[in-house]
């Protein structure tokens, strides 16, 4: 995702009392940052309505921005996914006053382990591996990146480990839900406009 800026400035001049003319940023963006900044705006309007939806249990939750996530990036490629997924994070933290707060933190460990196993799964041959067995790996990956930050700097005491099989059902249930989810929008090819030149790995 790039963007180039340009900076104009005022010459100076003053005439009849007016002071220096404000400076003006353009931002030059390309067809790739738009179709990033749509696709992470779908993923931030999934994290509003899963906030919406009671949880049983603190941290459980089903994960519908991971959708796109599996959209993106089977159809554009692992970079447009992390910063589809990172500009989600970062944006629901700043809509939802929870940034650089415990579970900003919590949130960004669980989508850079996420991106990180899904930079691995991508590659693994598509005849027995796809979009649910994907989204599979992210959650745990996504449970495991949040149970480590737990761990380390907030609750270090192993009585969390009796929550993890809790976890990890929760994760292989909404995994597999929204692996089915993505994988049928694809089929369908009716998630997102296409583009064209649209730069992948």
């Amino acid at each position: 995702m790039t963007a180039s800026i340009t900076e104009n400035r005022g010459e100076g001049r003053r005439e009849k009392g007016e002071g220096e003319k404000p400076s003006s940023i353009l931002l030059n963006t390309t067809a790739e940052d738009h179709h990033i900044a749509r696709m992470a705006a779908v993923a931030l309007g999934l994290t509003i309505l899963e906030n919406a939806i009671p949880s049983p249990l603190p941290g459980v939750k089903p994960g519908l921005a991971n959708i796109v996530t599996l959209i993106v990036l089977a159809r554009y490629g692992w970079r447009a996914a992390a910063w589809v997924t990172l500009l989600r994070v970062v944006a629901g933290s700043l809509l939802f006053g929870s940034f650089l707060a415990p579970g900003f933190f919590l949130s960004l460990s669980g989508a850079v382990c996420s991106l990180l196993v899904l930079a691995v799964a991508r590659h693994l041959p598509s005849r027995w591996f796809g979009p649910v067995s994907h989204s599979i790996y992210a959650a745990f990956a996504h449970i495991a990146g949040q149970m480590g930050v737990v761990y380390v700097w907030l609750i270090p005491h192993a009585g969390i480990a009796y929550l993890i099989p809790i976890f990890a059902a929760a994760a292989l249930v909404f995994g597999t839900v929204n692996g089915l989810i993505a994988a049928r929008f694809m089929e369908n090819k009716t998630d997102c406009p296409q583009i064209t030149q649209i730069r992948t790995d």
